[in-house]
């Protein structure tokens, strides 16, 4: 596509900067994890993955340019308001989506992440959609799957996104409205966490997987939430976004609290604290001897609004008042 000085401009400028302007003017060009994405024009039969992005087009009102939703009853139940709030808007495929039923959709723009309803090399990512005019917006927290990623995760994964967002649909407004929200809320935590006079607690992470625990390394987004909550991720030293480790390293960092991840399905948080306390590593640990836990929702650990709410809980378990 044809970059204009204008939307060349955009692309040099991070996405905070370019929320300056009161209205988008296209074409404009985001960061798509480190190439440029230029828009030619507002979407208006766009399509998001997951939960958590579809949270993010909730908190930002795009539903009227929203004609389906993928990758989200194969996995997690919906809660009364998610439902409430995607009203009449179909799920176009329980799990990832095919390139066929996007397409059957007449989708113009795709919000999805490596991993989130595409896989490297897949049949559906944003050079297989390019060709019938779909643009492809990445999580930028997915990018770590196809080139290095400079620093630990931050707060930076969920707020860059939504002013993408706002800067693709013409909602920069919002979107710097929420942005600048969430930091001031989050920015209390700081005092809280002052005034208790501890170190920070470890913390481990645990999503599934009884041989090996799947858990997040320093890429993924709970690295970030921990460390804003005034804890330590014990898995900060692996080099990769989500991955599995051993119950000897999460039993020899000894955590003192531990996030159980729940799906809210059968295996939920309940079976895997059950698991825990039976495991004959981990039921020795600060954390299940004392049973400090939080239960989060997938979509409070994945880059989305409810990762604010989520930070809150976890302050608030590492400093009890």
């Amino acid at each position: 596509m044809k970059l204009s000085v204008i939307s060349t401009l955009f692309f040099f400028l991070s996405p905070i900067a370019a929320v300056n302007a009161a209205n988008t003017n296209y074409p404009v060009t985001v960061d798509n994890c480190g190439s440029p994405l230029t828009i030619e024009k507002k979407p208006e039969r766009a399509v998001f993955h997951d939960i958590n992005m579809t949270e993010m087009a909730f908190a930002l009102g795009l539903q009227e340019k929203m004609v389906g939703v993928t990758g989200i009853s194969g996995w997690y139940k919906m809660s009364p308001s998610f439902e409430k709030r995607l009203g009449n808007i179909p799920e176009l495929a329980p799990k990832y989506p095919s390139l066929e039923t996007l397409l059957a959709a007449n989708t113009d723009f795709f919000f999805a992440g490596w991993n989130y309803g595409m896989k490297v090399g897949g049949d559906v990512t944003p050079q297989t959609l390019a060709p019938y005019g779909v643009d492809t917006l990445v999580l930028t927290e997915s990018c770590i799957h196809t080139g290095d990623q400079s620093g630990s995760a931050s707060m930076e994964l969920l707020y860059g996104d939504v002013i993408k967002l706002g800067i693709i649909f013409d909602k920069q407004d919002e979107a710097q409205a929420l942005v600048t929200k969430w930091k001031a809320k989050l920015s209390t935590l700081a005092n809280t966490q002052a005034s208790a006079g501890t170190l920070p607690p470890n913390v481990f992470l645990f999503d599934s997987g009884e041989d090996k625990p799947f858990t997040a390394g320093k890429y993924a987004m709970p690295n970030a939430m921990i460390e804003v909550a005034g804890g330590r991720n014990i898995t900060d030293d692996m080099p990769t976004s989500w991955a599995r480790t051993s119950w000897e390293n999460v039993a020899r960092a000894n955590p003192d609290v531990i996030i159980l991840l729940d799906y809210q399905t059968a295996s939920g948080a309940d079976s895997l604290k059950r698991f825990l306390e039976e495991h004959p590593l981990m039921k020795h640990t600060n954390a299940v001897t004392s049973e400090r836990y939080v239960k989060l929702r997938y979509e409070e650990l994945t880059p989305g609004p409810a990762n604010i709410e989520a930070i809150e809980k976890l302050s608030n378990t590492f400093f009890p008042q």
